[in-house]
């Protein structure tokens, strides 16, 4: 794996792909992925239409949804995008509403993307994980109501994106970034503004937000970094940056915060490889490979 490669699966980049809603509504947007063979396509929208009928089984209307987009198993990520999943969403339901790095415009923005087209963005079509945490009626509902709430979603958009961009930087944002600072701005109840994001990182400050750092390993990947137009370090303290370790958001840190502050939030995991889809519901984590154990729901794929 080349330096360029690896620093990109470090930073876990959220790079646009097609069939997506974007906010406001724009054209073609390059997309990252591999062409897919119609068994991969197939299998991954089998794996998709599982994963809505167990949301509408679980009767939830917004829920926090994660994927496996990028191989980030070296350092030990499972889980490199997350967006929020609308029951209500005007697009389809249970379309997921996120931040992408639109590359042909250079400049991030939020798209409203189908379950389908989300887990489309595996990097790995033969082995895939989806991650669903499901937020209770009260705090649910305030989230429902910051997302459906464009002025405020776009108001938390930062100008310019960096995938592995600082959490308490007001310089960049990545995806999960503005997915947590999403959070801050319903559950703290934050007025629309034009310092909502300096107010939603001082709240998620006081609440103890404090992604782990992601060990980069290399000083290569760093040197990499610097003729990569979506990757940044300037907003990184300089400690961090000699000790080759980056504080950014990932779906596991966001998902932690969510469980420490809504205790009452669920979690179903889902994983699929070429021969079949494995359900588990609860916080323990499914191990490697896609195997079942006693208590998941096996779906065989044909």
């Amino acid at each position: 794996m080349n330096a360029t490669r690896a620093l990109l699966l470090a930073a876990g980049l959220c790079v646009a792909a097609g069939g997506s809603r974007a906010l406001p509504a724009s054209s073609l947007y390059c997309d990252a992925n591999a062409a897919r063979t119609p068994a991969q396509q197939d299998r991954l929208l089998r794996f998709a239409a599982i994963a809505r009928q167990a949301l509408a089984a679980a009767g939830p209307t917004v829920a926090l949804v994660s994927r496996s987009g990028l191989d980030l198993q070296r350092f030990g990520i499972r889980y490199s995008h997350a967006g929020l999943g609308l029951a209500a969403s005007e697009n389809a339901p249970w379309s997921v509403r996120q931040l992408y790095y639109a590359c042909d415009e250079g400049r991030p923005r939020l798209f409203d993307q189908g379950l389908a087209g989300f887990v489309m963005g595996t990097d790995n079509p033969a082995l895939g994980y989806l991650s669903i945490v499901l937020l209770p009626p009260a705090a649910a509902a305030e989230v429902e109501r910051t997302a459906l709430d464009k002025a405020r979603a776009l108001r938390l958009l930062a100008a310019t994106y960096s995938a592995n961009a600082h959490p308490y930087s007001l310089r960049y944002q990545n995806c999960n970034q503005w997915l947590v600072e999403l959070l801050a701005t319903a559950w703290g109840g934050l007025p629309d503004g034009e310092d909502l994001r300096p107010r939603a990182q001082a709240w998620l400050a006081a609440q103890g937000y404090a992604p782990p750092p992601v060990a980069v390993g290399s000083h290569a990947l760093m040197f990499a970094g610097q003729f990569i137009p979506w990757v940044h370090f300037d907003d990184h303290p300089e400690d961090d940056r000699y000790a080759l370790r980056l504080r950014v958001s990932l779906p596991a840190a966001i998902e932690a915060f969510v469980r420490q502050r809504v205790p009452d939030a669920q979690r179903m995991e889902l994983c699929h490889d070429e021969r079949q889809v494995v359900v588990r519901h609860g916080w323990r984590p499914l191990g490697e490979g896609c195997v079942a154990e006693l208590g998941d729901r096996v779906v065989v794929l044909d």
